[in-house]
């Protein structure tokens, strides 16, 4: 496989979870979220249950994962220097500059956390993903930094990991994020030095998969799998994702499972599921979703900026969608299908101005 085809395909990946992200956050104000929202709509899509479930196992985790394979390939064409400048603009200032946006819409919006007179964190929303990437880049600079000046060898003959190697990893990965999930369940965020938000609960998930994204970049391993491989790890998810989208909507009122038991089986669950999404989705993107014409051209170039802005894009359409008298699963389906282009089109009008 060519370079410029294997970047094709991260890119078209990327694209791709962009819009399952915007549909993710739509379904947050017409399906029973564990999240909070700004838009709460009174009815509820028990439907849409499995698919916050399903997606947040995996995309941004494969998110990361695509982001440590291209910080790999970043670090080792621009240098140290020139690596961290790069990234201290491209996801620190976006960061920053949404904070600031941010302060007076806490102060004469939102008002006090509680009611109190604590401090404010500094709510960067959805850019969290942006501050983890920033963290991790710059960890792994200063590790290369120690390391000396050498750059490492790429291999040339891949040599993917094998499907036991990949067992014991997501097994090895379910108990770590069990621990850490008793005293930060799912979903609970926390503001480390009032700006830094994290969610303890999927920090060994993310960072495992950015670590993995670069071990992925020097040994080659998106030309290593077969598409036999591929093709089998992406049944693999497709069935539990099967499986625990009928738990969720009703076995677990025959087949009832308790604490501890679902715990431990539900975050086994997840890093095999999360293993297998991941492995197959790039697998496919790379034998099946290569096209680089116009249209991809410019989704890939939008993509970064459509992450930034497609929140308040969301949200203006969902205020519109108040208004009128459908079930939530049909204002979800209406309102992810207008918020995709919507997004794109404002993250392409913007792109260049801002330098994203």
């Amino acid at each position: 496989m060519t370079e410029s085809k294997r970047l094709f395909c991260l890119d078209n990946l990327r694209v791709a979870l962009t819009m399952l992200l915007v549909a993710h956050h739509v379904g947050q104000a017409y399906g029973p979220t564990g999240g909070a929202w700004p838009i709460q709509e009174a009815s509820r899509a028990a439907i849409l249950g499995p698919l916050f479930t399903i997606d947040r196992s995996f995309f941004m985790s494969l998110f990361f994962l695509i982001s440590g394979f291209f910080s790999a390939a970043s670090y080792d064409a621009k240098g140290g220097r020139a690596f961290v400048r790069s990234r201290l603009l491209r996801l620190g200032l976006p960061v920053l500059v949404w904070a600031l946006l941010m302060i007076p819409l806490q102060i004469f919006v939102f008002g006090a956390p509680g009611g109190g007179a604590k401090a404010w964190p500094i709510d960067v929303g959805h850019l969290w993903f942006l501050e983890h990437l920033l963290l991790f880049s710059l960890v792994y600079a200063l590790w290369r930094r120690i390391r000396g000046s050498r750059t490492p060898a790429v291999v040339t003959e891949a040599r993917p990991p094998r499907t036991l190697a990949i067992l014991i990893f997501a097994l090895l990965l379910a108990p770590v994020s069990g621990v850490i999930r008793i005293p930060f369940p799912i979903d609970r965020w926390v503001y480390v030095l009032g700006f830094f938000r994290v969610a303890f609960a999927d920090v060994p998930r993310d960072l495992a998969f950015f670590v993995l994204g670069l071990v992925a970049y020097r040994r080659q391993w998106l030309s290593g799998f077969s598409s036999r491989a591929g093709r089998a790890w992406l049944a693999v998810a497709v069935l539990l994702a099967a499986l625990i989208a009928v738990y969720d909507l009703g076995l677990h009122d025959i087949v009832p499972i308790g604490e501890p038991v679902w715990g431990i089986l539900y975050v086994a669950w997840e890093s095999i599921f999360c293993c297998a999404a991941c492995i197959g989705l790039l697998v496919l993107f790379r034998d099946r979703v290569t096209a680089h014409g116009r249209l991809a051209r410019a989704l890939s170039q939008s993509q970064y900026a459509a992450y930034i802005v497609h929140v308040p894009v969301i949200l203006a359409f969902q205020c519109t969608a108040l208004q009128l008298t459908l079930p939530p699963l049909a204002k979800f389906v209406l309102v992810t299908i207008v918020s995709i282009p919507a997004t794109f089109a404002v993250a392409c009008a913007v792109r260049r101005p801002l330098h994203l």
